[in-house]
Parts: structure tokens; C-alpha cells; sequence
């Protein structure tokens, strides 16, 4: 059998492969362009893939390709009518990242909440071993005890994400995009009451023709000044030129971003140009990237392929 890995490096090179050496040949190529994969990926009978497109122009000269498997939960990257029309089947991954989603959505708005650029700053300048006092006042944070959190996505990420801000005391409350009704402990509520009542609203939702612009300007005016926005799901559900506008004139308090619409960053990106840290933080969609969730990942998808092959035979 021959495994083919066209952009192993978006699994990270601290991920050790050699399980897949059991199934045959394992190929790994870093990050291969489209016209490179088609020339690498001739031979395959295994296509192990994150981002790199799959379709006719990708894989039509590979002719012993039966199993597609993508490192990752989202598969908009498929071709699935071409898929289908040539046999091949396809797996993906989900559920491996809920905790460290979870984790790095805390990890950002806590970043953003209790001004910790600000005080890190402060200290490392100096400033703080010339000071007589042994605490500083310079940036006014906030608990988040009492304080009420809206979550736009109730999945598997925003459940966790629910339970954790409860144990801190707030106050959980739901919005769904598509109109759904959650079975859920939480309040459901429209999308005015989450725009008006949260302090913090976290984002678990995927984009869809619901979401995709769904945090517009229209929205943020409708915030707290003091709310701060967290987005760990998909970029486009925010639209970026006005969430930049939001935090120049103060409409909400903070962003923490994991995700944007195009990624990498587009250098024109309007949110690039905000350097002031204590409003806005940008991550490079790194929230699911934990070594043990990319470990999980590849660890699933090598039982993915035992379980296809199992009862396949060449």
C-alpha cells in the first residue's frame, strides 16, 4: 500500500508517523502545491491530506487511490461528487481538539480581560522595580464571576466551553444560528438578548449561509462596550473591517481571534494595522494545534485506514 502525505507539515514535525509504515510506504512531502501533489500522488492508494484541495485536477491521474482522509473536521477541501464518481471514500476527524479549543478559548480572553500585555509590560520595562508600591493600578480588569457569557454554537467545543465559564461563575446563555432548540441546561436565547446581555461571546459555531457575516456592524453596536468577542470557529463569521471599526471607536472592550477570513493573514487585513494588545489579540489558528491533539488526530486516522483495509482487499 501507498500512503501519500502531500502537507505533512500542517501536522507539525514533532508528530511521529512511523505507526503508518505498518500498512506499506508512507510518503510525506512538506507542503506540496496543487501541481506538485498531482505528480506525487499518482501511485497512492491512501491520500492523508489537511488543506490541500482534492479533486479531479489534484488526483484524476491517481488511479489506485481508494481512501481519502483529512486531518481535520472540516472537508469543504473535497471534491465529493468527484469522490463519489470514482469510488473513493473519504474519512475525517472529529472531536479530537474539544479540550484544547476550549482551553485556548479561555487562554485569549483571559489574555484580553485582565490586561495582561499591559502588566507584563509594565513590569519587564523596569518600571515596576522603581515603583514604591507593590501593586499597580494601571489598567482596570474585571472577574468573571456574575458576569454573563453567550455562546454562538452549542456543539460538542461550546458545551465545554459553557461548563468551564459556569465553574467560573458566569452565567451561560445560547444562541443557534440555524434556528435550532438546544436540549441544554442553558438558556436559549434570541439573537438581540445575546447581543445586549453578554459581557463575553465566544464563537463554536461552523460557517454556513446562517453564520458567515453574522458578526457584522449591525452587531457589534448592539454589544456592550465593555463586552469583549472571542472567535475560535471559522474567520468569515466575522466580518473584519467592521469588528476593526468596533474596536477603534470603542463599540465593544476586546477581540481574541484564532481564525480569519483568509489565512495566512492577508496583509491588508484592516485588523493588522490594531497593534494595541489590550484590545485585540490574533492567534494563528493554533487553538486545536496541542501536540496532544495532533497526536489524536493522526492516531485516529491510522485506525481509520486499519478499519477501510480490514475489509478490503488489493
Amino acid at each position: 500500500m501507498n500512503i501519500v502525505f502531500p502537507d505533512a507539515d500542517s501536522i507539525g514535525k514533532d508528530v511521529d508517523l512511523r505507526a503508518f509504515e505498518e500498512y506499506g510506504n508512507l510518503q510525506t512531502y512538506g507542503y506540496l502545491t496543487e501541481e506538485e501533489m498531482a505528480e506525487k500522488v499518482v501511485d497512492a492508494d491512501v491520500l492523508i491530506v489537511n488543506k490541500l484541495p482534492v479533486n479531479e485536477r489534484t488526483i484524476g491521474r491517481a488511479e489506485h487511490l481508494k481512501l481519502v482522509c483529512v486531518t481535520a473536521t472540516g472537508t469543504n477541501n473535497l471534491d465529493k461528487e468527484y469522490l463519489e464518481r470514482r469510488d473513493i471514500a473519504w474519512r475525517n476527524v472529529a472531536g479530537y481538539s474539544t479540550d484544547v479549543v476550549s482551553q485556548h478559548t479561555f487562554a485569549l480572553l483571559f489574555y484580553i480581560y485582565e490586561k495582561l500585555r499591559y502588566y507584563d509590560d509594565y513590569v519587564k520595562s523596569g518600571t515596576y522595580a522603581n515603583d514604591r508600591m507593590f501593586t499597580h493600578f494601571g489598567q482596570t480588569f474585571h472577574e468573571l464571576a456574575g458576569k454573563t457569557w453567550g455562546i454562538i454554537g452549542l456543539g460538542t467545543i461550546g458545551k465545554k466551553v459553557a461548563s468551564i465559564a459556569s465553574a467560573f461563575g458566569c452565567r451561560v446563555i445560547c444562541y443557534s444560528a440555524s434556528g435550532g432548540t438546544y436540549k441544554t441546561e442553558y438558556e436559549q436565547v434570541g439573537w438581540a438578548r445575546l447581543l445586549a446581555e453578554s459581557d463575553i461571546i465566544s464563537i463554536h459555531a461552523p460557517l454556513s449561509a446562517a453564520t458567515e457575516g453574522l458578526m457584522n456592524a449591525e452587531a457589534f453596536s448592539k454589544m456592550k462596550s465593555t463586552a469583549v468577542l472571542i472567535n475560535v470557529a471559522r474567520g468569515p463569521i466575522v466580518v473584519e473591517q467592521d469588528l476593526a471599526d468596533a474596536l477603534e471607536k470603542g463599540e465593544i472592550a476586546g477581540a481574541g481571534l484564532d481564525v480569519l477570513s483568509e489565512e495566512p493573514a492577508n496583509p491588508d487585513n484592516p485588523l493588522l494595522k490594531i497593534m494595541d494588545s489590550n484590545k485585540l489579540v490574533i492567534t494563528p489558528h493554533i487553538a486545536w494545534a496541542s501536540v496532544e491533539a495532533r497526536n489524536r488526530v493522526m492516531q485516529i486516522i491510522h485506525g481509520q485506514i486499519g478499519e477501510f483495509f480490514g475489509g478490503c482487499s488489493f
